[in-house]
């Protein structure tokens, strides 16, 4: 009866057109950009193009895709993505059973929790993590992108109260039935936790996607940079030293540049429908403890 009062149903409809009021304010941005690099030179340098693209063509695409560098770049963000995201799925969510332990079971628990906990309060810093990386010997290489953002204590806190919402029984049972922690882990609890999994996966994976600072640090040659950082050294600093000459002299910049920048934000706009679905589950199973 709540659902079909009149009041519910002006909110529904009011709230449904806020939503899409939003969405669409969302999405022209990048409708605007996909029309620019399908333009040809002379509207796209006179900012003619609006929501339809004007000299329709894809030869900014065409000397994208033939720039050695951008793919370069782009293939390094895909390396670290893919492997950086592994990773620390595996050490997030192995800290995180750990620590959703009682301490009964696990007696230094509060210990490293509250560890973890400060880090999230107070950071080392950028210098200081500027010269451990160097001492370590990373610099200028992919492992200087993943390693040093491996542990995600958000992530870790969403995990451990998404762990303790399991049902302690099933836990139990796997004991009983001979199973140690690690195949109580991989049996009971990862298949459990899809939906904080996914969460956090999309987290990590738009994280090293989009970053681009610590490439602008860390890295030294161009062909191993990530392609935010990239993207930022041709478009934000203007330097267009990285691109194909021929290309930049042949081509507006700005169709150029907006060719790349809807590439490089195209694969998270194809992942991110997949894992939606999870997404809301994730964080509210994952922010409070049952």
């Amino acid at each position: 009866m709540y659902h079909k009062t009149l009041s519910y149903r002006i909110f529904s409809i009011c709230n449904n057109i806020f939503l899409t009021v939003i969405s669409i304010a969302c999405l022209l941005p990048l409708l605007h950009l996909l029309m620019v690099s399908l333009s040809s030179t002379a509207p796209a340098n006179a900012g003619l193009v609006t929501f339809w693209p004007i000299g329709f063509t894809f030869e900014a695409y065409a000397k994208t895709f033939d720039n050695a560098n951008f793919l370069a770049s782009l293939w390094v963000s895909v390396e670290r993505t893919v492997l950086g995201t592994a990773l620390a799925l595996v050490v997030n969510t192995t800290a995180a059973y750990a620590l959703s332990k009682e301490t009964h079971v696990f007696r230094a628990r509060n210990v490293y929790l509250w560890y973890f906990v400060v880090t999230m309060l107070f950071s080392g810093g950028l210098i200081p993590g500027y010269i451990l990386v160097l001492k370590l010997g990373l610099m200028n290489t992919l492992w200087a992108l993943i390693l040093p953002g491996l542990v995600a204590v958000f992530n870790i806190i969403l995990l451990l109260n998404f762990f303790r919402g399991v049902p302690k029984d099933l836990e139990e049972a796997a004991f009983i039935d001979g199973a140690g922690h690690l195949r109580t882990f991989f049996s009971i609890y990862l298949p459990l936790s899809l939906p904080v999994i996914a969460t956090v996966s999309l987290f990590m994976m738009v994280g090293h996607w989009n970053s681009y600072f610590d490439g602008i640090i860390y890295i030294r040659d161009t062909e191993k940079l990530p392609l935010a950082s990239f993207m930022q050294t041709i478009i934000v600093q203007a330097d267009m030293s990285k691109l194909d000459p021929e290309a930049v002299a042949n081509l507006s910049q700005r169709t150029i540049r907006a060719s790349q920048i809807f590439i490089s934000a195209l694969p998270i706009l194809l992942v991110y429908p997949f894992l939606q679905r999870y997404f809301v589950t994730g964080i509210v199973v994952g922010a409070v403890k049952e």
